[in-house]
Parts: C-alpha cells; structure tokens; sequence
C-alpha cells in the first residue's frame, strides 16, 4: 500500500511576501553608491587638497613673483598663462586619484562586493566615469578659475585676456585636465594594478617630452617634433597660446584628442570587462 504524498507548492517561498519594495536598479543607483563611495574614501580629500594647494599655491606664487618684478610686461601675453605651472604639476594628483578609482577596488577585493551588487559592469565603469570627471572638472575649474581671476588683477602690466582666452583658460584647460584623469580611470580598469597604471600614466605625460629633449640626430627631427607637438605638456600649454611648437595642435584641438583617446580606451576597457573574471 502507498504512503499518499503531500503536494509541494509551485513557486519558490509561497506565501511570503518580502517587506522591501523590490526595484530595478539603474544607472542612477550606481552613481549614488561610487559617490558614496569616492567621497567617502580618506584619499580622495588628500589627493583634491594637494592638487588644490598645487595650483592655488603655485599659481599665486607666480603671480606675485612677476607683478613684483620690476620686468612684469610679459610681452603681449595675458596674465592667464601663469597658471599653467601649477596645472602641470597638478595633472599628476588628477591621474593618481582617477587610477585609485577603479584599481584600488581590484587591490582590495572590494570590487567582487561592487560586482554583486551590480552585476552590469559597463554600468559601473559608466557610474565610475560619470562620478569622477564630474568632480575633478569642477574642483579644476574652481581652482582655475580663482587663480586666473587673482593672477589678471596683480599683473597689471600685462595684457587684458578676451573672452576666447578665458574660456580656454578655465573651462577648457578644465575639461583637458578631467578628460586626462578619466582616461587614467580606465587604464586603471585595463591593468588593475594601482602602482603599475599610475606609472603607465606618469610615462605617458612625461616621456615623449624627456624622450624629444634628447634626439639630437638630424634624421630624428621629423619624430622629435612629434613628440614635442603632441606631448601632454605641449597640449596642455595650448590652452595658454603657448605651444613648445609653431606646428602641430591649436586652439582646441588638444581637447579633441583626448576626448578620442579616452574614448577608445573606455570601449576597450568595457570589452575587456565584459571578457575577464571579477
């Protein structure tokens, strides 16, 4: 004689009903944990506030240096030029905070918890994105723009910048300065090593220049001007109307090539993403 068997309930947990409102997550979600999570982060304040230092301190230090000296006249150039200095030295906290952003997660293992909780990793490399150049285009443009406003009104001697000028020395050198650190942001997602991107990175922005200095040879000139044209400080000079070079990028043209340098490296990253293991 057979036992009778009790029916099992179709569905997994009958009867229950969880008190969480369950939502689809969106792009919005993951912007609000990476902001959490990068303005919470203790490295985040220090690497801002140097680069902050940098360019305020250096900026005013050269401002002040040159409407004390008794030869301020800076040749028909406008006073916005002098805080290319400070910026220069500056893109080196950029870079490293935007490296920090992705590989420090990878480092630490965090980003296995990142993941789970949001397991579209385009989305979270969007969110990254998003959240960083945000930040570091309006701290830049904060900085730069009070730099500029202090260095124009010491250095009377010099001449009045128009409004193209002031646009590139601020909102564009602004975006230059953010699309660089983004690009660094996705280096660090490519090699997810902190110290081996952020050297990646510091290679890529001083090597062509130190690399030009030293071809002497005559059948190298072609590619030493190269170098000096499309190095990183040559472009970031050009802001300023004071490119190494009378060849090569103008006006905006170096925001044009980061913009597209920064592009394809982030498709590759989000393919690359898409192929490996957490």
């Amino acid at each position: 004689m057979s036992t009778p068997q009790t029916p099992v309930p179709a569905g997994p947990y009958p009867g229950y009903t969880s008190p969480i409102p369950v939502k689809p997550t969106h792009l919005g979600h993951a912007i609000a944990s990476e902001w959490t999570k990068i303005r919470s982060v203790r490295s985040t304040m220090w690497t801002l506030g140097v680069f902050v230092l940098l360019v305020v301190g250096i900026g005013l230090l050269a401002g002040f240096l040159v409407s004390g000296s008794s030869e301020g006249d800076l040749g028909g150039e406008s006073a916005l030029a002098l805080g290319f200095f400070g910026l220069l030295l500056g893109t080196m906290c950029i870079i490293t905070l935007g490296v920090l952003t992705t590989a420090s997660e990878y480092g630490t293992g965090m980003i296995r918890t990142t993941m789970t909780a949001c397991p579209s990793r385009g989305r979270v490399l969007a969110a990254k994105a998003i959240v960083f150049f945000t930040l570091a285009f309006v701290v830049t443009l904060v900085s730069a723009g009070f730099v500029a406003l202090v260095q124009v009104s010491l250095v009377t001697e010099a001449r009045e910048p128009t409004g193209a000028e002031w646009l590139k020395g601020t909102v564009g050198v602004s975006l230059y300065i953010a699309l660089l650190g983004l690009l660094s942001l996705v280096v660090g997602s490519i090699i997810r090593h902190s110290a081996g991107a952020i050297t990646v990175m510091i290679a890529a922005v001083l090597a062509p220049l130190v690399i030009a200095l030293f071809m002497f040879a005559s059948s190298l000139e072609g590619l030493r001007e190269a170098l000096f044209e499309y190095s990183i400080p040559n472009q970031l000079s050009i802001f300023y109307a004071n490119s190494l070079s009378e060849s090569g990028p103008s006006g905006w043209d170096p925001l044009w090539i980061i913009l597209g340098v920064t592009a394809v490296a982030f498709a590759g990253a989000v393919a690359l993403q898409e192929q490996r293991d957490v």
